[in-house]
């Protein structure tokens, strides 16, 4: 039941041609391929540019240097002063 007969494709060409008509099926299609030739494009560049981040990030990587300094006060936190008049 679930196979794809081909009376069934020749049916679903004849609506297709009844539909949009036998000039604008080949435009169509040929506009089709070249969407797909695009997004092939550009995902594969997306993966490559996503190798080539990875890599760049893992060369970058340089340890933290510079002191904490725990001896100095930290400073005071500001209070919104409209939150703090809604919280009364």
């Amino acid at each position: 039941m679930g196979a794809v007969r081909p009376w069934h494709i020749i049916v679903l060409v004849v609506v297709l041609i009844l539909l949009f008509g036998a000039k604008r099926l080949p435009d169509a299609a040929r506009a089709l391929g070249r969407s797909m030739r695009i997004i092939k494009a550009e995902t594969k560049g997306l993966a490559d540019d996503d190798v080539d981040a990875k890599a760049e990030a893992q060369s970058g990587r340089q340890p933290l240097s510079g002191q904490i300094a725990d001896n100095q006060a930290s400073p005071k936190p500001q209070v919104d002063p409209v939150d703090h008049a809604r919280e009364r």
